[in-house]
């Protein structure tokens, strides 16, 4: 049974969100604020966190930079914002996903599957062979390990999906559309600015200097590719 940890300061959001994840079949943990959720995920074996962003004691957004500094687990944040610079700004501090107060219970439970579905083919060790390797760039497709100069890179589920898929396709351009759907596995109704979150994301972790990238390039109006070096 998988276990999701839902954390917000508004006891009927939890509630709810747990009444829905249980009638799916998952297991359920409860947190009302930031650092609740910090202690439960170094403490709990957790497949997915749905965190609020706006809580006292600790908000959303530092609950997941401490989580991030030892865990992988999806977290998929939940915001009453629904600007696209709040959603962004979720993404660009560790978030996998976010999902808008009041949500749709149905599109609550499809982005905590697909959220799941990934990390779980990421951490159980899906049985491939070979290697990925262009220039200091390496990527270990059975241990799910990426390394650059041979010092492993430490990227999130979504983040190591995006780099195999690039790599598999290395020297082709993929467009922001063609990497959500394969990644996300689902339709791309908001893959642009997702998508760029994540790369923005890869190359502060794979590149010495990502304002000048070695492997990830941009091609301006098409997409974005890894280079054969």
């Amino acid at each position: 049974m998988y276990r999701v940890l839902v954390c917000d300061d508004d006891k009927a959001i939890v509630d709810a969100a747990a009444i829905y994840l249980q009638s799916e079949g998952y297991e359920v943990v409860r947190a009302y604020n930031g650092k609740e959720a910090v202690a439960l995920a170094k403490s709990e074996t957790l497949h997915c966190i749905i965190m609020d962003i706006m809580m006292p004691e600790m908000d959303g957004i530092r609950a997941t930079v401490e989580i991030r500094k030892e865990s992988n687990v999806p977290i998929i944040f939940l915001s009453a914002k629904s600007e696209d610079t709040d959603k962004i700004a979720g993404l660009g501090f560790g978030a996998d996903d976010y999902v808008t107060k009041p949500f749709s219970p149905l599109e609550l439970i499809a982005r905590v599957k697909s959220q799941i579905r990934r990390y779980v083919s990421f951490g159980n060790l899906v049985e491939k062979q070979g290697v990925l390797t262009t220039g200091g760039l390496s990527l270990d497709t059975e241990a799910h390990r990426v390394t650059v100069d041979g010092e492993e890179v430490r990227l999130t589920a979504t983040e190591y999906k995006i780099v195999e898929y690039l790599m598999i396709n290395m020297g082709k351009t993929l467009s922001s559309t063609q990497i959500y759907e394969n990644v996300w596995n689902e339709n791309a109704f908001a893959s642009d600015k997702t998508v760029t979150v994540h790369i923005r994301r890869i190359r502060e972790k794979i590149e010495i200097d990502s304002r000048n990238p070695k492997y990830l390039k941009v091609v301006w109006g098409i997409g974005y590719k890894i280079e054969k070096i």
